[in-house]
């Protein structure tokens, strides 16, 4: 019920909204009915005294043009009105439609308030779709990891690799520099293409400088890092230090990760954007992608820089060290752009732990691959190295960023607001649940076989490695390979979660920890399987030579 009286110069309302009033301007101006978004409507009274009369429900809200053109054709009175805008349905209706249009029109004026892009409803996949969509990627970083297989293959025999037996423990430390950083990169990126951060031109620049600034100086640090674990791992057996060496260990490690991470970073930006202008989800194809050629740059670069600046020991003592320092030195830069944009401030200060514990993670595998490929007797598992920890953490890493991206949706109104928790995953729920995370999980776990098998006939057909595929060698090799995935996509289920529940992005938490482990399990499993086959008798070292 809405009561004006003259006298009171408003009315008050005890409507549904409670937001609503009408006041009056001045002696004789017509009411005013102000809403609550800052429209302002007259109230039209009728002109005959006879016909105001207070019967409820017969007065309707009429937006008219002018205030003075109406006040000019109104008489004083001083009387009270009684409108009952529930009396009358028909009253109501026009009531509400005026009250819509009025509420779109004043929005549609507003031009002054930057409004943020709605976010995009989320894909729906099946698992058909979900296995098209992953299935081109994830053979093309399968086709990457071959070929860094092949250069390690040939590179193993190099001087520097011969002299300097800690560059293998860089191999695998720099090799997950795509986990650690670029398929983090490459979630991260995906998550904020799919909830619609970067839908605007100047959110989009804004997310690229900052990321890729933020991986710059991620990449300087652990490269630094892993230099010096590959140091300490190489002497701690031997007893043996050489400065030289660990100068160029150093030299190499940050330079390698400081070019490597900047190109892939370039890469994985345009995947992004390109994957979903035409539709596909990000998620899908930017963390394949990123390794299908993380592996093959980092190998290559390694290698390349290693061997020059190996040269470099006897002709310019100083070689190294400049080139250790000038990388070193431009990190303050990096870091002043990362700082100034908000969404890579955070990970500025707080995204370090998963990144130096990654890189130890994958330093242990580094050195179980030192002491087993200078075994001429396992020459043999170098070629197949980058191909196991290749395919596994290019698959654990698209599990992990679909779930993070999942979970992200949860938490908007464009997904269910209030997603019931969950408890603790068991490996039947990972793979046998009925949710679209479950899904995936076979999807990709069913890829493994079927893609190794085409690796391993690609590295037979261009006779790489040191290794004859026999049967029992290829059984050995698939088990390694099903069980490294089949824990790793559990791990995936639970750490996201877990992550999740505790405040923590697992964006840039989860895909580290993930890829190391990846490294880590790979690595081991090979190394077993050729110690097993050397033992039941299945032994060979010169294929390939």
């Amino acid at each position: 019920m809405v009561l004006w009286s003259k006298e009171q110069d408003k009315l008050s309302t005890d409507m549904s909204t409670g937001t609503e009033r009408i006041e009056m301007k001045k002696e004789g101006a017509p009411p005013a009915y102000h809403h609550s978004n800052g429209s302002v409507h007259p109230v039209i009274l009728p002109g005959d005294p006879d016909e105001r009369q207070p019967n409820a429900g017969e007065y309707e809200l009429t937006e008219v043009t002018s205030f003075s053109d109406r006040a000019e054709q109104e008489n004083d009175h001083s009387e009270m009105v009684v409108i009952d805008c529930r009396a009358n349905a028909k009253g109501q209706r026009e009531e509400d439609a005026l009250l819509e249009n009025a509420s779109q029109s004043n929005e549609s004026d507003d031009t002054s308030t930057d409004q943020s892009p709605v976010p995009p409803a989320p894909l729906k996949e099946t698992s058909f779709s979900i296995g098209l969509q992953v299935v081109f990627p994830f053979l093309l970083a399968g086709f990457g990891t071959v070929a860094a297989g092949m250069v390690l293959d040939i590179v193993q025999h190099w001087k520097v690799f011969a002299e300097v037996n800690e560059v293998f423990i860089l191999v695998p430390a720099l090799l997950g520099l795509k986990g650690n950083l670029e398929m983090t990169l490459a979630s991260r990126l995906s998550t904020a293409a799919n909830i619609g951060q970067m839908d605007t031109a100047k959110e989009m620049w804004k997310m690229i400088m900052g990321n890729l600034a933020l991986i710059q100086v991620q990449a300087t640090v652990v490269g630094f890092l892993a230099s010096i674990a590959a140091v300490i791992f190489g002497w701690i057996p031997e007893g043996n230090f050489k400065m030289g060496h660990a100068v160029l260990l150093c030299a190499s490690s940050v330079a390698t990760a400081f070019i490597a991470s900047l190109l892939l970073g370039l890469v994985m930006i345009g995947v992004i954007i390109a994957s979903r202008k035409v539709g596909i989800n990000p998620d899908n194809v930017a963390t394949p992608i990123a390794a299908s050629l993380g592996d093959l740059i980092t190998l290559s670069l390694l290698a390349g820089i290693s061997t020059g600046l190996y040269k470099e020991l006897d002709y310019n003592e100083y070689a190294n060290p400049v080139v250790c320092v000038f990388f070193i030195a431009l990190t303050p830069v990096w870091v002043l752009i990362a700082r100034k944009i908000p969404s890579t401030r955070e990970v500025l200060y707080s995204g370090w732990e998963p990144v130096i514990i990654a890189m130890a993670i994958s330093s242990v595998g580094g050195l179980i691959l030192d002491k087993t490929v200078t075994d001429p007797n396992f020459a043999g598992m170098a070629v197949f190295t980058p191909v196991i920890n290749g395919v596994a953490g290019n698959l654990v890493a698209v599990q992990a960023s679909r779930i993070s991206t999942y979970l992200h949706m949860n938490g908007l109104p464009i997904a269910e607001p209030n997603p019931s928790p969950q408890k603790c995953p068991t490996p039947c729920s990972t793979f046998f649940g009925s949710g679209v995370n479950s899904r995936s999980a076979r999807v990709l776990f069913l890829l493994v076989a079927p893609g190794h098998l085409v690796f391993l006939y690609t590295i037979n057909s261009m006779r790489g490695g040191h290794t004859t595929l026999t049967y029992i060698f290829i059984a050995f090799y698939l088990a390694a390979a099903l069980l490294q995935v089949m824990i790793l996509l559990y791990l995936a289920d639970w750490m996201v979660q877990w992550m999740w529940k505790r405040g923590m992005d697992p964006d840039n938490f989860s895909i580290p920890y993930l890829t190391a482990l990846g490294d880590l399990l790979g690595t081991g499993f090979l190394a077993l399987c050729f110690h097993i086959l050397w033992l039941i008798g299945d032994r060979d070292t010169d294929v390939g030579d």
